[in-house]
């Protein structure tokens, strides 16, 4: 009697560990650290939108339905890079190149986290917004997935627009159009988004080259990929400073996103001058770029959220 509870408890131990391992898996595939950033510039705009704190149910449903709509997004980017995330070392652990979900399952999740979005979306909120979300993933695949990443130098600067598209569903949520602020905040995601990848992409420019992604960095010198760092990096910076006449905002925002721009424009400069002197792989700290982007872009748009509170 003990042998067989002994044995039940084995087997239900075992369907436990797997089951948790399929969840894992399925939840590796939608990227999560991809979609907190989305997030991050989705919600902040529906605070600017509100003037304040926008009901919460729409907060809930905004969130779920963008939240689904990236996950979507990021599967079927999964299964149409599987070949290039087998080879780099930064991918090859994805749930495809291991084979922890088939290629015809994560195509299923994927699409039926795509429905789930616009249902939401636009039974939540309103279809324009479920619209722009469905742009936004139709960009992602067939564009910059499908078309650009494996053809051109400029794969991410093209490509990025499907990750400008949160501060326009997040207004659009609110409002039910388009505005001139949320365009603003489209073009500061649009012009952050290639020193932020092309940094990242001096990290793992042998992995890139080795998967014939021609990533800029694999195809141009140090120094020409940090000066355009640099100039993107001004460009995202003036273009924020834009949100305060046309929000109209307070002082916080404004304040919030010269002290931030910066210390942007600091760090881009210092790789700018350390790509110029010769350095290269570890020694240019490209990675400093990178992680300071992400806290960048995340606390600009804190501030956003903060100033319609605030004043």
């Amino acid at each position: 009697m003990n042998g067989e509870f002994v044995a039940v408890s084995s087997v239900a131990a075992v369907s436990e560990v797997r089951l948790g391992d399929v969840v894992k898996a399925y939840v590796a595939l939608t990227k999560p650290r991809i979609i907190e950033l989305l997030l991050v510039t989705t919600l902040p705009a529906m605070f600017l939108a509100a003037g304040g704190v926008p009901p919460w149910q729409l907060m809930l449903v905004t969130f779920v339905g963008g939240l689904f709509a990236a996950a979507s997004a990021n599967t079927f980017n999964c299964v149409l890079d599987a070949d290039i995330d087998e080879v780099m070392r930064r991918t090859r652990r994805r749930p495809v190149p291991r084979h922890q979900v088939t290629p015809a399952a994560a195509t299923t999740f994927g699409a039926v986290l795509a429905v789930l979005a616009t249902v939401i979306l636009g039974f939540g909120a309103n279809w324009l917004s479920a619209i722009l979300a469905l742009a936004a993933n139709a960009f992602y695949i067939f564009v910059y997935t499908m078309w650009l990443k494996r053809r051109t130098s400029q794969n991410i600067v093209w490509g990025g627009i499907a990750g400008c598209f949160p501060p326009l569903i997040g207004w659009t949520a609110v409002t039910g159009a388009v505005a001139w602020p949320p365009l603003v905040l489209f073009a500061v995601v649009f012009l952050w988004t290639p020193p932020h990848t092309w940094a990242l992409s001096f990290r793992y420019k042998d992995d890139y080259a080795a998967a014939g992604v021609p990533m800029l960095p694999v195809v141009m010198g140090a120094p020409r990929v940090a000066k355009r760092i640099f100039w993107y990096s001004v460009a995202t910076v003036a273009v924020s400073l834009l949100l305060w006449p046309l929000a109209p905002t307070g002082w916080l925002y404004p304040v919030a996103a010269a002290v931030f721009g910066a210390v942007m424009l600091r760090e881009a400069w210092a790789l700018w001058s350390r790509a110029r002197a010769g350095l290269e792989g570890a020694q240019l700290k490209a990675m400093r770029l990178f992680h300071w982007s992400n806290t960048y872009l995340a606390l600009l748009f804190l501030a956003v959220a903060i100033d319609p509170l605030i004043f």
